[in-house]
């Protein structure tokens, strides 16, 4: 099976396909999905822009995270 989730993968996607658990793994890798989340131009962010904003730790780990989490 071919990996969901990739660095070019939107946070909005990791959000509508994982939903609590998919936010989960992006606060445990530095990204608040905050309040209103749903309203913020940031959920179309891609995965490898919000790290190379600083926004998100370990990619590499969370990629691997994200693609074992039962959905």
């Amino acid at each position: 099976m071919p990996d969901l989730f990739t660095a070019e993968s939107k946070i909005r996607e990791v959000s509508a396909s994982l939903g609590e658990r998919g936010r989960q793994l992006l606060r445990k890798h530095g990204y608040d999905t905050g309040e209103g989340f749903e309203d913020s131009l940031s959920q179309y962010q891609s995965l490898e822009h919000a790290a190379h904003a600083g926004r998100l730790r370990d990619l590499e780990g969370l990629i691997k995270q994200l693609n074992s989490a039962p959905s």
